[in-house]
């Protein structure tokens, strides 16, 4: 692959010479005498592999051309000849990140083994690059499948945001919605993607570890601080911190956290001196913080803080259609991962899986999906492993009116032989809730907890 080098020299004789050797050595050599004019090219999408530089132009000096202009020539690796050679400039030139700095006149022969050596150094970030970029991609918005309308807004309202620097942001959503998927969308295709994501899940972590995750601590700030330990917010600095199950946080630490995000400021446990941090927050709970900021259960100081924006992520039980694209790519994940070759998906497989209300959400069917997957000894998808709570209420018989019959095949799991027989009380005893539990032999209390846990109807 033929790379590019571009030279800015205004010396016409050395320029024509260095453009000619090079040539010969297989680069595609481009010849500036003045910085606006490789300023024009870089703006122009120029993408040189190589900067061969004279420190001092006719129209300005080459450190402030390139401390202007690195993002612009993204990985590139710059070179500077100059023949008035000072040690602030080789100290400015290497603090701004340039490969190195040589004095005129330069030997040809040293200056293509720091050409090669530069390039190379090029080519290796520019492939970790683009490695990195190909991972990025399975996180673009449309990483966010379903053709729901409500899949359809959170796509739009996902592209939106990548595209803008916020600080803040609240993911909300049941458990399984694919809150994690969101927050990494959010991360790798927006502004911070080439820098950390750090994750942390608060209902994982107990009170006292949490805070020293959190904001790290100095040698002795407590009981087995051995050494220093840089917290999670610095570790995100410059990058995203993913605060998972916010909602379990302690009061206290969240006007701790309040204040760092207010000031940008972190202060290690047993530290005397703060830390500057930049850091893009998003915060994700299963359940509702602004509910919970008018109880006093969520700090509403700090709700407000996180609440530039919202993202609400439905349940799977809401947008069942999305099924038609989340099944078959689950199959094929799968398919990949075990080495089958699933094909077809039966009708009454169909009709299960859109019949069932999944209070697991995504995470539940793509379970269900890899263990059918994983069973599956041809291209049919084996319904008999979807083996859905529930599914095997087609097989209770109501063996007598006082009786109950229920499956003990593994197709119905435990809390729904609960529900179904308090279902089924209910509706012998007229949704009456005395009647019921007298039925059951238990108390109206016990009774009345469950009917709420399962969403059940009754007269009081």
């Amino acid at each position: 692959m033929i790379e590019t080098l571009l030279v800015i020299e205004d010396e016409k004789l050395l320029g024509t010479e260095l453009s000619r050797h090079y040539r010969q050595l297989g680069w595609d050599v481009v010849l500036v005498t003045r910085l606006k004019e490789a300023k024009t090219l870089l703006l122009n999408n120029l993408e040189p592999l190589l900067i061969l530089s004279d420190m001092n132009l006719h129209d300005g000096n080459a450190l402030d051309f390139m401390e202007a202009m690195k993002k612009q020539a993204g990985f590139t690796e710059w070179l500077f000849l100059t023949g008035f050679g000072s040690v602030p400039d080789s100290v400015r030139a290497l603090r701004l990140g340039a490969y190195d700095f040589l004095e005129k006149p330069c030997d040809l022969d040293k200056l293509d083994l720091v050409v090669a050596s530069a390039a190379r150094s090029a080519s290796i970030q520019r492939r970790v690059l683009d490695q990195a970029k190909q991972g990025y991609r399975r996180f673009s918005p449309d990483a966010y499948v379903g053709r729901s309308p409500q899949a359809q807004g959170i796509r739009q309202l996902l592209t939106k945001l990548t595209q803008v620097p916020f600080s803040a942001l609240i993911i909300g959503g049941e458990s399984g919605t694919g809150k994690g998927l969101t927050a990494r969308i959010l991360h790798y295709g927006g502004v911070r993607a080439q820098l950390p994501m750090i994750e942390v899940n608060c209902a994982a972590l107990p009170r006292e570890l949490m805070e020293s995750e959190l904001f790290g601590h100095e040698p002795g700030a407590f009981t087995g601080a051995s050494g220093r330990h840089r917290g999670l917010l610095e570790q995100a600095d410059g990058g995203t911190l993913f605060m998972d199950e916010i909602g379990e946080m302690p009061l206290d630490l969240q006007a701790k956290l309040l204040k760092v995000l207010e000031d940008h400021k972190v202060r290690r446990l047993g530290g005397e001196k703060e830390i500057t941090v930049d850091v893009q927050l998003l915060a994700a709970s299963n359940r509702d913080l602004e509910a919970m900021a008018k109880t006093g259960a969520f700090r509403a100081d700090l709700y407000h803080r996180l609440s530039v924006f919202k993202v609400y992520l439905p349940p799977l039980r809401d947008a069942l259609v999305d099924l038609d694209d989340l099944v078959p790519l689950f199959v094929a994940e799968y398919n990949a991962k075990a080495g089958r070759q699933v094909k077809n998906i039966p009708a009454e497989v169909w009709q299960k899986l859109k019949a069932y209300h999944w209070p697991g959400n995504v995470r539940e069917l793509r379970n269900v999906i890899e263990r059918c997957v994983l069973f599956a000894e041809g291209p049919e998808f084996p319904g008999q492993w979807l083996q859905l709570p529930g599914d095997g209420g087609a097989n209770v018989v109501a063996c007598a009116e006082h009786l109950i019959c229920l499956p003990l095949d593994g197709s119905m799991a435990l809390d729904d032989m609960d529900k179904h027989i308090i279902k089924t009380a209910l509706e012998r005893s007229e949704q009456n809730l005395a009647a019921a539990a007298r039925m059951l032999g238990t108390t109206r209390e016990t009774l009345r907890y469950r009917v709420r846990k399962y969403q059940l109807s009754v007269k009081e």
